[in-house]
């Protein structure tokens, strides 16, 4: 399969990319989502935009705590979507392909849809994409043997045997008296050794690769997709991609990540800099990574300086910080005056700056942008409340509330303020129909349980 690189796709394509890519870094997870399905939709090769999406979901699943229960439901929801994606496989790979992609999106680590996405991949001649998308899931199926198989089966068919000889060594560990598993790894570490071109049979795999320093890479590379990787030599090839291809964006951006986890914020910063000179143009992508890097550094120095003691350089640390939010969130708003999200933030400095009229002008632009628009309503009905002009707020938190479905945090939060509108209106049988609303799926939310009790005793 010919991978699409970035510099390949359609410029309308890669401005949806890398806004998808922004969105993911600031958090906004569902917009992220819904781009990157537009982009893999309209590049199906360009496994870069196929492999954040995956992250993307595998986060949002993550981030609602999902169970054994969670899968199960997931596959019985999809039996009939499975089965008619199986019926295409020969006839029609690539809706086929369309078919696991829909059912990834429901549950991205449900083993029946990866299994089943790796096979529409393969029949549409895409061994890549399988590859790609198993090895995003593989950090939560390192006991599962059944996986672990058929990503070295994978990792064979598009001769990356070395890898392959990583997934049979993780199947042997979990099954040491597996025949199967033992051929399988020996032969394995046989074309590995070929591939390399070391030709003698002898030792383990670190002793038949020609390089030994390359054993030590390729074992890093493996753990570094669950988090424990030596950052110092993955840094040292991260700069060795760019040497080689300096105008890849990714690779830059990637140092600078290793960087961070490195805690080396300058050479960070530094990194983007350099990406910012390579791309001859701003990137508002890089700008707001750039941004949260300094952030991160104010933390570690603010950090330090509690650790030894320092409460007062902490202080001031803390100070210099939220100043340079603010100093930031203004000039990006100025850089790129389109970006909602940018508009967002810079209502909410203004907000805790008690600069209201500011913070409305902010957030009735950033209002437009559909995965901030109710927060945004629920500042502006903040604001105007501050000012006193409470039944301007309410409306704003209705239009909120008319939007949300969940009892989520942020609906709790715009039925909370209902309420307490509702009490300085005059008018507590409403204020408590809406503290009752909250007060029967979170009974420990902030004082509402004090609100209903001194409520009944009214009565």
């Amino acid at each position: 399969m010919q991978e699409t690189t970035l510099d390949q796709i359609p410029r309308k394509t890669r401005d949806l990319y890398e806004k998808a890519m922004a969105a993911m870094e600031r958090g906004n997870a569902g917009y992220a989502l819904d781009m990157l399905k537009q982009v893999v939709t309209m590049e199906p090769h360009f496994l870069l935009a196929r492999k954040n999406l995956r992250i993307s979901q595998v986060r949002t699943l993550l981030a609602a705590k999902p169970t054994a229960m969670t899968h199960q439901m997931s596959s019985l929801k999809g039996t009939f979507t499975l089965m008619s994606g199986q019926g295409k496989l020969k006839k029609d790979p690539k809706a086929a392909l369309d078919t696991a992609e829909k059912l990834l999106a429901t549950d991205p680590l449900n083993f029946s849809f990866l299994k089943f996405f790796a096979q529409a991949a393969q029949a549409a001649d895409m061994p890549e994409a399988a590859v790609q998308t198993l090895e995003v899931a593989r950090p939560y199926f390192s006991k599962n043997v059944d996986f672990l198989r058929l990503l070295a089966q994978l990792y064979t068919e598009i001769n990356q045997p070395a890898n392959a000889k990583d997934c049979y060594s993780a199947v042997v560990d979990l099954r040491p008296n597996d025949q199967t598993a033992i051929k399988n790894f020996k032969d394995a570490s046989a074309m590995a050794s070929i591939k390399s071109g070391n030709w003698e049979e002898k030792g383990d795999f670190r002793q038949k690769l020609k390089d030994k320093k390359e054993a030590n890479r390729l074992e890093q590379q493996s753990r570094s997709i669950k988090g424990e990787a030596d950052v110092g030599d993955l840094i040292a090839d991260r700069l060795k991609d760019i040497e080689r291809e300096p105008q890849n964006m990714n690779f830059r951006r990637a140092l600078a990540d290793l960087y961070v986890r490195a805690e080396r914020y300058d050479d960070a910063l530094q990194a983007l800099d350099d990406a910012t000179t390579a791309a001859g143009r701003a990137d508002p992508q890089i700008e707001r990574s750039a941004s949260q890097i300094r952030v991160r550094k104010f933390d570690a120095a603010i950090a330090a300086a509690k650790a030894a003691g320092n409460d007062a350089g902490a202080a001031a640390k803390e100070q210099e910080k939220a100043g340079y939010i603010y100093e930031d969130a203004q000039e990006m708003v100025k850089r790129y005056p389109n970006d909602l999200q940018f508009r967002y933030e810079l209502g909410y400095q203004y907000y805790i700056r008690g600069k209201y009229n500011e913070a409305i002008e902010e957030f009735q632009l950033a209002q437009r942008n559909p995965q901030r628009r109710t927060r945004a309503l629920y500042y502006l009905a903040r604001s105007f409340t501050e000012k006193g002009q409470l039944d301007i707020a309410f409306e704003q938190l209705q239009k909120a509330g008319s939007e949300l479905t969940l009892m989520d945090d942020t609906k709790k939060d715009v039925i909370y303020e209902m309420g307490v509108l509702a009490e300085k209106m005059g008018r507590p049988e409403e204020a408590l129909n809406y503290f009752k609303e909250i007060y029967a799926v979170d009974i420990k939310y902030r004082d509402i349980s004090q609100r209903i009790e001194a409520a009944y005793k009214r009565k």
